[in-house]
């Protein structure tokens, strides 16, 4: 994948050299790094099958996070969605994802992923960002720094503002 901004430990930047790819681009069983559909994920399980390595899959806003938890503790990488920037489901999956089933693995947003929301998906609990290939991801960067103090809770600062004096 391209353009891709990841924050690890507080700590964000540009990833150069990303391993995964994008559910139809290579969906070998034998492949490391692969996102895989829902869809795939669930008939791989229906028949018996495993995928190998290290592997993720790919919500979209219609899909329930729910569906994931058998898989949970395995899953390397969750990538959510975002067909418009005005479709904000996938915080929601962000959200539930993190604070409520305690996923830790890495929750990437994909699609219509502009500068302006990253700030905003980070409080949600994203942890990476493929940004949309006609923007510069170094420019994108600059939406997490710009600023970073919230005033309610969010899977990145548990406490409000209030709490915190």
């Amino acid at each position: 994948m391209k353009n891709i901004i990841t924050t690890v430990n507080g700590v964000s930047g540009v990833v150069h050299d990303d391993p995964w790819s994008m559910p139809g681009e290579d969906e070998s069983d034998n492949r490391d790094f692969q996102i895989v559909s829902l869809e795939r994920l669930l008939a791989l399980a229906e028949s018996g099958e495993r995928l190998q390595g290290q592997y993720g899959v790919m919500l979209h806003p219609d899909d329930d996070p729910d569906i994931l938890l058998p898989w949970l503790a395995s899953l390397r990488l969750i990538a959510l969605q975002f067909p418009r920037f005005s479709d904000g489901r996938a915080y929601s999956q962000a959200y539930l994802l993190r604070a409520r089933y305690g996923f830790e693995g890495e929750l990437r947003a994909v699609g219509d992923v502009l500068r302006d929301q990253l700030a905003a998906m980070r409080h949600c609990g994203f942890s990476s960002f493929a940004i949309r290939e006609d923007r510069s991801a170094e420019e994108a960067l600059k939406g997490l720094e710009v600023f970073d103090l919230i005033y309610a809770r969010s899977v990145s600062t548990p406490q409000p503002l209030f709490r915190r004096r």
